[in-house]
């Protein structure tokens, strides 16, 4: 939820808007004139701002002007109540977020009011790069590794510069936090920053979104409108997806990259615009340029610099301090003490593959901690997080023989004194603490299942420190 300011003259048109905007959980603010709105916006910082065109003393277009000069990040969205559409389409080429025509239809004034609040947090949450594991921020890039290292180190030499970027990696490694970083460091950073997903927006209308039409342009296209891309002239676009744009539309980006300048929908003139681009891709883009789904052209335009983002699974030596980092910050956010994590269910996070990457490990951190008793998160709670359906058995995917190869690897890379004895140990306390398990915490019963004599496995369970917290039977 946002804290939103309204400047319009028209009291009832006020009220209005206070109403549906509260129900909606927002906090309103405001103001019958330019000058009332450029103070409230001096001295209570709102989130965005909703105005009128037309307004006593300062009109909209010079109260916009100077809003801006506050603060160039502001999302304004202008409204007019007349039939031409000129002071706000002059109000949107100099920054203004978007335009209503009055009277406008309720859904619609929300979903940009909703779309102009994300684009404030977009530019406002400060993405923080390997901050201390006690630090509060929810909107991080984190990792000890060298390969996120290396993304850092890729981050701070790209951001200073003018250069098109391509972040690829799977889904989930944080393909939109690092164009954040990118951006914030950037010499735009108190310019425009917009994200279009291209997977979000339906193919008919992605080319009217990103590049705007004229009126007449297609049945319904009553008026001029201006596209994001336009929008956010001398900013950053962020093309989320890129790889599953339409082939349709590929051009059309070509040309913004070659030429800086794009045209409308039904237009006939180009409009030069200065923005960088930074794009992000899941997809393997060069199968997809062999079977014709993207174009060459651009795809050399786009990896003039390229940022691979490594999947959780390669990196498994972040995945203990993720997951702590992700621990305290949801008991934070629950108002609970944090729990902490075993020994064991860190190394059960560890030979799990994560194929939803770092997105999948805070859900599935989260999921354990809702349903823990209080105490450290177990073994066994963190394999009921991440349980999966294979052929119509309930498995956990640490218990596959590839998952089991791929943990060895990342331990031998690892490495360390006595690597081999601490393997072993890690294993013997996994396989150890199943049994338990299984036999619902008999130890008499778990020795026999183990092949082991009673007082071998009770000297084992103290020399792993293993919590047994299931009833013990006839032990």
């Amino acid at each position: 939820m946002g804290k939103i300011l309204i400047v319009d003259d028209d009291a009832q048109l006020r009220l209005s808007f206070e109403k549906i905007l509260t129900a909606e959980g927002h906090k309103v603010q405001m103001s019958a004139t330019g000058e009332g709105g450029l103070d409230i916006v001096k001295t209570h910082a709102p989130d965005m701002v909703v105005m009128d065109v037309r307004l006593p003393g300062m009109d909209g277009l010079q109260t916009f002007k100077a809003m801006h000069e506050v603060d160039a990040k502001l999302p304004v969205i202008i409204m007019t109540a007349y039939g031409t559409t000129d002071t706000a389409i002059e109000a949107t080429k100099l920054g203004a977020f978007d335009y209503l025509l009055k009277p406008f239809d309720i859904p619609e004034m929300l979903s940009a009011i909703q779309k102009a609040l994300e684009a404030s947090r977009f530019m406002r949450s400060r993405v923080e790069i390997d901050p201390a594991p006690e630090g509060d921020s929810t909107e991080v890039i984190f990792g000890r590794s060298k390969t996120m290292q290396e993304v850092y180190k890729q981050i701070g030499r790209v951001a200073s510069t003018a250069a098109t970027i391509l972040i690829r990696g799977e889904s989930g490694t944080g393909k939109e936090l690092v164009a954040r970083a990118v951006y914030q460091h950037s010499v735009r950073a108190n310019r425009p920053f917009l994200v279009i997903n291209c997977v979000a927006i339906p193919e008919t209308l992605l080319e009217s979104e990103l590049f705007g039409y004229e009126k007449g342009a297609f049945t319904g296209a009553v008026n001029r409108r201006i596209g994001k891309i336009e929008q956010a002239n001398g900013g950053t676009v962020f093309l989320d997806e890129i790889g599953d744009m339409p082939f349709s539309i590929q051009a059309k980006i070509l040309r913004l990259l070659q030429e800086r300048s794009i045209e409308r929908l039904g237009g006939r003139s180009p409009i030069p615009v200065d923005v960088r681009v930074i794009a992000a891709t899941n997809r393997d883009l060069e199968t997809a340029l062999e079977d014709g789904r993207f174009r060459e052209d651009l795809y050399y335009r786009l990896k003039v610099v390229t940022l691979n983002l490594p999947p959780l699974r390669e990196r498994a030596g972040d995945i203990a301090i993720l997951a702590e980092y992700f621990l305290k910050r949801f008991s934070r956010e629950m108002s609970i003490d944090c729990p902490g994590l075993t020994d064991e269910a860190k190394m059960v996070m560890e030979t799990y593959s994560w194929p939803g990457n770092v997105r999948e490990l805070a859900n599935k951190v989260q999921k354990a901690l809702i349903f823990s008793r209080g105490a450290p998160i177990s073994s066994e709670e963190i394999s009921e997080a991440i349980r999966i359906q294979t052929d119509g058995k309930e498995t956990t995917d640490q218990t596959r023989p590839d998952s089991i190869q791929e943990w060895i690897r990342r331990s031998l890379n690892r490495g360390g004194d006595n690597i081999f004895g601490a393997m072993v140990d890690d294993f013997s306390r996994i396989v150890m603490t199943e049994a338990l398990s299984m036999t619902g915490g008999n130890r008499s019963q778990a020795a026999k299942l183990l092949g082991l004599s009673r007082p071998t496995l009770l000297a084992k369970i103290e020399k792993y420190g293993i919590r047994i917290e299931a009833s013990i039977k006839g032990s």
